[in-house]
């Protein structure tokens, strides 16, 4: 909970149509307790996918084998992240995080010395698993904070929500604009390992920085009989699966990009610049989502999210002819651009969506289906560049973009939040439940 009292939700309400932004946001009372940890916190994953590929490449001399150690790492991030979530609405954070910490960084020891070790293929998809089923949710953790900070526990949904959404994607993309850049320099200037090593070092300093900040944490919601609040996944709202499968493309982005700009990047002579190229497609994501939070827009959520992704899809179709580092650096930009308004309303209308004794759950839904698709996407990717070059893994991205596009206008009719008087209703029903402070 904040640390002082919010404004009401009527005040709210006024000052946000009148001015909203982002000093009003970072005025509310108790945010910058959890903002900062958080950003703290969230630095490591933005380390974690390069730095795993660069080690197993070097290791193994396959983007393959580096590609599909990742997303193994991916898959089991999608597949555990979401009980996480779920188990940090009944139990809170701190409770999920602190040994959650502790265990990946002692799964990304284990796979950097079987990597150093020259071990074969299936020991590193062993370790590549708790890798992933351990990394830390500290997205999905921030954004549940901010929805108490803003709108308390049960009140509807705050204009400004879409202001912090907008402002946690700026977060995400800082920490991808410093991360590759990062881990490329410590791998290819330190050692091949120092990236990871980096990762697991800032995963335990900043996880318990974040945890350790109690009083703004969402209050656990447990039954009287001890059981699921709401006896229901966050997955069972329509609504949220169709979010899913949008945030499954555009992790095919984040994870065909990944791979294949690497491999460009080599192809070209400079494997250095790797870490920039990326950088540059994060920073176009960070300054459209900047832009993005700063606007009141009159189009319905649903409506932007529609443009926004047909947008992102246009601009995937021409990368794999680009034959240039600048022009891939300037379509990578482009892209960043046409990602950030997708993710961020895809994050607000999944707040407008559920009961709050979901909302960290339905997060880690979302951040967990970019990883799966960014699992996909990476071995594809990889298998592709192994026998076909850079140019065929970019084939991926638009692959991935044309198909969640499709079946995203075929399930937009679930893409409208119910009546405010439903979920409020639905959420007082929730906090009945609740039997601890």
């Amino acid at each position: 909970m904040p640390t002082s009292p919010s404004p009401s939700p009527s005040s709210s309400k006024h000052h946000a149509a009148r001015a909203p932004g982002y000093r009003q946001l970072l005025r509310t009372p108790g945010v910058w307790a959890f903002v900062l940890p958080g950003f703290a916190a969230r630095q490591p994953f933005a380390m974690l996918t390069m730095s795993m590929v660069l080690l197993v490449q070097h290791t193994t001399g396959s983007y393959g084998t580096a590609g599909a150690v990742a997303a193994a790492t991916g898959v089991a991030m999608a597949v555990c992240a979401p009980r996480g979530g779920r188990l940090a609405d009944r139990f809170g954070q701190r409770a999920v995080l602190v040994p959650g910490i502790a265990l990946h960084a002692a799964s990304v020891g284990t796979l950097v010395a079987l990597a150093l070790a020259h071990a074969p293929a299936w020991a590193l998809f062993a370790a590549a698993v708790p890798t992933g089923a351990t990394v830390p949710q500290v997205g999905p953790m921030v954004r549940a904070r901010w929805a108490v900070a803003l709108t308390g526990p049960s009140a509807a949904p705050s204009p400004l929500m879409q202001t912090a959404a907008a402002f946690e994607s700026v977060t995400d993309e800082f920490t991808f604009v410093i991360g590759p850049v990062l881990a490329t320099a410590l791998c290819a200037g330190v050692h091949p390992a120092a990236g990871l090593i980096a990762e697991a070092t800032l995963t335990l300093a900043g996880g318990s920085l974040f945890a350790a900040q109690r009083k703004t944490a969402p209050r656990p919601y447990l039954t009287a009989a001890g059981g699921d609040a709401g006896h229901s996944s966050a997955l069972s709202v329509p609504g949220v699966r169709a979010l899913v499968i949008a945030f499954l493309g555009i992790g095919a982005v984040f994870g065909g990009m990944q791979v294949s700009i690497t491999a460009f990047t080599e192809e070209a002579g400079h494997p250095g610049l790797s870490g920039v190229v990326y950088g540059t497609f994060a920073a176009g994501n960070m300054l459209a989502g900047v832009a993005y939070g700063a606007i009141a827009w009159r189009r319905s959520p649903r409506r932007r999210l529609l443009t926004a992704y047909a947008a992102l899809t246009l601009a995937c179709a021409p990368l794999w002819a680009i034959q240039a580092l600048p022009l891939l650096g300037g379509l990578g930009l482009l892209l960043g651009l046409c990602i950030a308004p997708a993710l961020i309303t895809g994050y607000t209308l999944v707040d407008a969506l559920v009961p709050p004794a979901t909302r960290t759950e339905a997060f880690t839904w979302l951040t967990g289906a970019v990883a799966l698709g960014q699992a996909a996407a990476v071995t594809v990717a990889g298998l592709l560049t192994d026998h076909a070059g850079s140019h065929a893994g970019f084939t991926v991205p638009l692959t991935g973009t044309v198909a969640a596009f499709v079946m995203l206008m075929g399930l937009r009719g679930h893409l409208v939040p119910a009546p405010r008087e439903m979920r409020a209703a639905g959420a007082i029903g929730h906090r009945q439940a609740v039997t601890v402070d």
